[in-house]
């Protein structure tokens, strides 16, 4: 086995503190900024002191106004609602959809898991249009319906799942159906409690999909009364001024819920993915 030598493990590890550096950086920044007075964001700018990093005056006047004066209580009851809502039917669809691919055979299925595969490759912004004719005359623009089941049905969901149902030995199924159970029993009772790690990667995948979207909530909503946080966001430059101490503390809230939920998790969503290679 080739050893690495000190100068390239010294080299290594200072490109990976650079990137790391420039990753954190930026949300230090906000975190910084968050707790300023609104005239002390950029008066420490220029040039660069230890004062741009250091708030002189310490103030979480930010996130009170949030809450009081911005309703953000409203926007992320929304937010969470809409994202988990989302993970719960996409995980109950794509599982169910997955497990046809990869267990049963009918005519045009590889056709069909093709179009699955097409699905995802898309850019939203092609389908954004139509998608919006589509769900205005269901009439469920400015409603949760409109948040949530244009993400419910998602293609790389599937494309997981079935990937990992095709490890899972056929007599396994067999010798369930042999016993008398039921394809709901065996779906619930022994395919599903198998790909927990999966499970987790397509929770994630659809939660941070639905936290983080912009555009479709911008298009599906008109009201405040279905904002979610990311089109929030958008609220704080005014005709006159940029609110940048609130819209900091909204961006840091933002940023910290998903790095909270998916710290604990990664070992999983690793384990997920790469469990799921390609097979035939």
């Amino acid at each position: 086995m080739e050893t690495v030598k000190p100068a390239s493990k010294t080299l290594l590890y200072l490109i990976h503190a650079i990137i790391g550096f420039l990753v954190v950086f930026p949300l230090f920044f906000a975190v910084v900024s968050s707790v300023r007075p609104l005239n002390d964001i950029f008066k420490y700018v220029s040039p660069v002191t230890w004062k741009t990093f250091i708030p002189l005056e310490f103030t979480w006047e930010a996130y009170v106004n949030l809450f009081v004066e911005r309703n953000f209580g409203t926007i992320l009851f929304n937010t969470f609602f809409v994202s988990v809502t989302t993970v719960v039917f996409g995980i109950l669809l794509g599982s169910m959809g997955a497990f046809a691919f990869a267990k049963f055979h009918f005519p045009g299925k590889n056709a069909l898991f093709g179009f699955v595969l097409l699905s995802f490759m898309i850019p939203f912004e092609v389908i954004a249009i139509p998608l919006y004719g589509l769900v205005d005359g269901l009439g469920w623009i400015d409603t949760y319906y409109g948040l949530i089941v244009p993400a419910v049905a998602n293609g790389l969901v599937i494309f997981l799942y079935r990937q990992f149902f095709l490890d899972l030995p056929d007599a396994l199924i067999e010798s369930a159906r042999m016993d008398g159970a039921g394809w709901l029993r065996i779906y619930t009772g022994i395919i599903m409690p198998l790909c927990k790690p999966v499970t987790v990667s397509a929770g994630l995948m659809l939660f941070i999909s639905q936290w983080e979207s912009f555009m479709w909530p911008l298009i599906a909503t008109r009201s405040k009364e279905y904002r979610v946080i990311q089109v929030a966001l958008s609220d704080f430059t005014t005709e006159h001024a940029t609110l940048w101490n609130e819209m900091f503390a909204l961006a840091v809230i933002a940023v910290i819920i998903p790095t909270v939920l998916l710290l604990p998790l990664q070992r999983f969503f690793i384990q997920g993915v790469s469990s799921t290679g390609i097979k035939e």
